[in-house]
């Protein structure tokens, strides 16, 4: 009798790929069909938080799980018996044993996951538990499983996969496709496309590949260099059930802009004393002071002075650095993100970006998507990161608010505003709407008068009395007489009047409502 029987093997061999890719890559999908087939329930093609109902719970992972736990008993019977079993069966064993594992302790995972708890401050007292799963699933007596998996790497695994997904999932939000392509790309800088063999060997070497993020200001480079260094791997220390090192001070960020070029030596690599006027001691760097598994974030690298990057070339080069005013190296232990919003090939060309120092830091690249550009995929996102964000601003009245905000931003700056200050911008108009009930962007107050009324007329939400009110006050603005006004509409001067006083007299109401 064969191992797994035909149904048996393509199930668990659906299960082994779902397992080992990407969450945030279509094939998620694909993966969860081919496993359950006419149980599969359709669901969202891009898997991103639901704001507005984040709890809903997914079905088909679940499915999966359950099926997956009702044949673990057999299965691991099956193997003590002795059945002949090819090495991809035994292999698919081991895989389907993993998933169902990080599933019946996926909550508490969760509940340990968030940096703010700190991974290091308790023992994780479940881990005996998992252990004596794990004894039961792959100590099978002399029959030895292929791949040699080891239960405190493993189980040090799922906490990572839990923290990444953590940061992924609950921060970087929104439906549209380019949201969901920066989510995968996020979990590609942390775990590469190979799930497998970062497991076996590329985890404890992550640390040496730098990061650059680029993309427009205001665009979330730092969560995403926030979202990377709190997933990187923690080694668990099965014998005092703990993590040796603190996730929640595994980030470290300098603003470049911020700072002179003596200074950004200083913060990067601390200075002797007497280095230069000010130096009244020694002080160490921001590299020196980097645990190992702790990252550095560089926020504007495109405005990097030329001689410092120079020696943070020798750093990512070498992992060799020396203070200034000292010529004792120092070892940089860490892993180097890097974000610029500025546009680097050009800079290479006119000088003012060294080449060999951006091909050293290109190992690892991400480009993190204007806001404009999810809305033209997936216009209902500007609802969602409204949501989002009034919950952080208004709590239990967030989504009234949110109504409030995204009504006022689609009659006055329309759908087709691009946002020139991304994610940060739309922030700062939730809070502007909060308190005076309008935005101002700097650049117009509000969009043109014909472009906001042929978006309102597009979108269907503007009343028939109301484009009448409008479109005679444009005209009139632009004529400035209601006897020409009316001779181009072909009105009655007295309903053009009539009707441009009463826009004029809206306006001021909201006006006034604005103001309190």
């Amino acid at each position: 009798m064969a191992f797994l029987s035909k149904p048996e093997r393509a199930f668990l061999d659906a299960v082994s790929k779902l397992a080992s890719c990407n969450p945030f890559q279509p094939q998620r999908v694909d993966y969860e069909r081919e496993a359950l087939g006419e149980d599969f329930e359709s669901d969202e093609a891009v898997w991103s938080m639901r704001v507005a109902d984040p709890e809903k719970p997914r079905p088909n992972t679940w499915k999966i799980h359950e099926r997956v736990e009702s044949m673990a008993g057999p299965l691991r019977e099956r193997v003590l018996r002795g059945e002949a079993a090819r090495e991809r069966d035994l292999i698919l064993y081991e895989d389907a044993i993993l998933f169902f594992l990080y599933h019946r302790y996926v909550d508490r995972l969760f509940e340990n996951a968030d940096p703010a708890k700190s991974a290091a401050k308790k023992p994780w007292g479940f881990y005996g538990d998992f252990l004596r799963d794990w004894n039961h699933y792959f100590d099978l007596r002399d029959r030895k499983l292929p791949s040699g998996h080891e239960p405190g790497h493993t189980f040090a695994c799922f906490s990572q996969i839990s923290r990444a997904f953590l940061q992924i999932f609950t921060y970087i939000i929104g439906s549209s496709l380019s949201a969901a392509r920066l989510r995968a790309a996020v979990w590609q800088s942390v775990f590469t496309h190979d799930i497998q063999r970062y497991r076996r060997v590329l985890y404890a070497n992550m640390g040496d590949f730098a990061t650059l993020i680029t993309g427009p200001s205001g665009t979330g480079k730092e969560l995403v260099a926030r979202a990377i260094a709190l997933s990187r791997y923690l080694p668990f220390d099965a014998g005092r059930m703990m993590f040796p090192s603190d996730a929640s001070d595994s980030f470290r960020a300098i603003n470049l802009a911020a700072l002179s070029p003596t200074l950004i030596e200083s913060e990067l690599f601390g200075h002797r004393r007497g280095a230069f006027t000010g130096a009244v001691q020694d002080r160490k760097g921001w590299l020196e002071m980097c645990p190992p598994l702790s990252s550095v974030f560089l926020d504007e690298i495109g405005d990097l002075d030329a001689a410092i990057q120079v020696k943070l070339l020798r750093v990512i080069e070498t992992r060799q650095f020396q203070p200034v005013g000292d010529n004792s190296p120092r070892i940089f232990h860490g892993k180097l993100i890097a974000a610029t919003n500025r546009d680097l090939g050009a800079l290479m060309r006119s000088g003012g970006f060294r080449e060999d120092f951006y091909y050293r830091l290109c190992s690892d690249q991400i480009v993190t998507p204007s806001l404009c550009e999810q809305l033209r995929e997936s216009p209902e996102v500007l609802r969602e990161l409204i949501l989002f964000m009034t919950r952080r601003v208004c709590g239990a009245e967030a989504e009234a608010l949110a109504a409030e905000v995204e009504d006022w931003v689609r009659k006055n700056l329309g759908l087709r505003y691009e946002w020139p200050g991304n994610y940060r911008e739309l922030e700062q108009c939730v809070r502007n709407v909060v308190i005076r009930r309008e935005y101002r962007p700097p650049s117009r107050e509000t969009a043109p008068p014909g472009e906001a009324l042929a978006e309102a007329m597009e979108q269907g939400t503007i009343t028939a009395d109301e484009l009448l009110r409008r479109y005679c006050t444009m005209v009139y603005a632009a004529t400035g007489s209601y006897e020409e006004t009316a001779r181009r509409l072909q009105m009655d001067r007295r309903t053009v009047k009539s009707r441009v006083d009463e826009e004029q007299l809206e306006r001021l109401k909201e006006a006034e409502s604005a103001l309190g």
